[in-house]
């Protein structure tokens, strides 16, 4: 039997730095295309939960070790990434200290909801308007209506 092709599957991460005043969180710019702020994120490896996946790729990227809270949606628009296709499923994590950038990350910035870049890539922008919402009213966003 042949295996079907689909999505590739990632995830992202929101993390508030909970040791900060008002939780702020963690926003990358990208050091490969495409280029641009964006949650720290990226590609699940085969064998590993999407849970360790978010947590390394958070590592990986701004060097902090993140605890999960909650699974904020998976975001599946094929034109969220103009790569290909791809699947996230997106996490709200938190986390102390300070984010170094590493990995794929050019820079790291720490923003409140109120004062974060412009533009970010892919979809993360209507990620970031779900999580004010949740942050706001702990409600999670409504699946994507196909």
């Amino acid at each position: 039997m042949s295996l079907p092709i689909t999505p590739v599957l990632t995830t992202d991460i929101i993390i508030e730095l909970v040791d900060r005043p008002g939780s702020p969180i963690v926003l990358i710019e990208r050091r490969n295309p495409p280029l641009g702020w964006a949650l720290p994120g990226g590609f699940v490896d085969v064998g590993e939960t999407l849970e360790r996946a978010a947590v390394r790729e958070a590592k990986e990227e701004t060097a902090l070790t993140v605890t999960l809270k909650v699974l904020l949606g998976c975001y599946s628009d094929p034109r969220r990434d103009p790569r290909g296709h791809t699947v996230s499923a997106v996490y709200v994590g938190e986390a102390r200290g300070e984010p170094r950038a590493q990995d794929d990350a050019k820079k790291v910035g720490v923003f409140t909801l109120e004062h974060f870049p412009a533009v970010l890539i892919f979809d993360h922008a209507r990620i970031l308007r779900d999580y004010a919402r949740y942050r706001k009213e702990r409600q999670l966003p409504a699946p994507e209506n196909p």
